[in-house]
């Protein structure tokens, strides 16, 4: 585990070692191509200025960003390398983003002109990555629009206002290395690479990849390559990813709140989803679904306590849950472990992915409320 002891009733424990560990691991495994370790939706839950200052000093040579207030935030606190953001809607200011010179990325035309305009104002040259829709009908331009969008880029750049630096598009099933898509995606990335070079767009860097497509299809890396939960040491493929090493780098743990028996017969939580087969005792953990521990976790979910898991029983509440300690008698104040990194057999992010039926990411970016963060290491390989 990350910490051997808790020192909140509630926290989360966040490893910069193993941070650094898996950039590390990701930055040799992509080599030649550069590391992108995305650290948008604060890091994943794990702490957005935290876990960039680590990702540049283990290697990462870019930093992504969904908004450009996360990119703004990560410059204010000292960020200086290069930085992507990528999500905007009509009206919103480019102001402070292009200020901050912090790269862009636009879809269409108008997106292109708001974002010449500020950079005109500002007397700069905004550097522009421009998205192209290969298959996930998300964000980005149709194939339809992508010829028009690079030829109008391409007329705005000798304005000087701006300089398309990069052309990038996202995967459908990187997670699933057989899936058509992937072929599909990869002949239209580089079809609409084609199409820029031939609109006289110089690129820095081509992006598709994703974490799983960085690891296992060296043929979609291109440049540069986005890593986002595979730097927090999460399987983006389970079942299917390598075993590269990566280490997963946030515990959710605290202290016990009670520990008390209750008789067979006795019913446990709210409508009384589960009830006792036989005498056992139970221990009280003070958070809930107001700290993003999903409701639907029991039946299925499992916390460490004593060296043992321990089943969660009945339905999760707004503020706490309880688990069946089959017995024992930990003291009050004992530590318990949601979920950590599983080198001492507690039960990891993915255990509680699969026990609700979602993603490990779901998991990692949903914890917080009222658990307090604490890091651990000092951020080195």
């Amino acid at each position: 585990m990350t910490d051997r002891a808790a020192t909140a009733r509630a926290e989360m424990v966040v490893d910069l070692d193993a941070i650094a560990h898996n950039v590390a691991i990701l930055r040799e495994r992509v080599a030649p191509a550069a590391l992108m370790a995305v650290v948008k939706a604060d890091a994943y839950g794990h702490g957005m200025v935290e876990v960039a200052a680590t990702a540049r000093a283990a290697g990462a040579e870019w930093l992504g960003v969904a908004t450009p207030e996360e990119a703004v935030s990560l410059r204010a606190a000292g960020d200086t390398g290069r930085l992507l953001s990528w999500l905007t809607a009509p009206g919103d200011s480019y102001a402070a983003v292009l200020a901050a010179d912090v790269d862009v990325a636009a879809y269409t035309i108008p997106e292109v002109d708001a974002i010449a305009a500020e950079a005109a104002a500002q007397g700069r040259t905004a550097r522009v990555h421009l998205k192209i829709d290969t298959g996930l009908s998300r964000g980005g331009a149709t194939a339809l629009q992508w010829p028009e969008l690079c030829a109008h880029s391409r007329a705005v750049e000798e304005t000087g206002a701006i300089r398309v630096v990069g052309v990038w598009s996202h995967l459908v099933a990187s997670d699933e290395p057989e899936h058509p898509a992937n072929t599909t995606q990869a002949e239209r990335f580089d079809h609409a690479l084609k199409v820029a070079e031939a609109a006289g767009l110089e690129l820095e860097v081509r992006h598709i990849a994703n974490s799983a497509a960085a690891v296992m299809n060296p043929g979609l890396r291109h440049d540069l390559v986005r890593c986002g939960i595979a730097v927090y040491g999460l399987d983006p493929a389970p079942g299917v990813t390598p075993d590269i090493g990566l280490v997963p780098a946030m515990t959710v743990q605290g202290r016990l709140s009670l520990v008390k028996e209750i008789e067979a017969g006795a019913g446990v939580s709210y409508g009384h989803a589960w009830v006792a087969p036989a005498a056992t005792t139970v221990g009280l953990v003070p958070v809930g679904y107001a700290d993003g521990i999903p409701r639907a976790a029991s039946p299925g979910a499992e916390a460490w306590v004593a060296g043992r898991r321990r089943p969660v029983r009945g339905k999760v509440c707004m503020d706490q849950l309880v688990i069946d300690l089959q017995g024992d008698r930990p003291d009050p104040g004992a530590t318990y472990v949601l979920f950590g990194s599983g080198a001492d057999g507690e039960p990891t992010a993915q255990d509680w992915a699969e026990a609700v039926g979602t993603i490990n990411y779901e998991i990692v970016t949903g914890v917080g409320g009222r658990l307090t963060r604490r890091y651990v290491g000092k951020g080195r390989p």
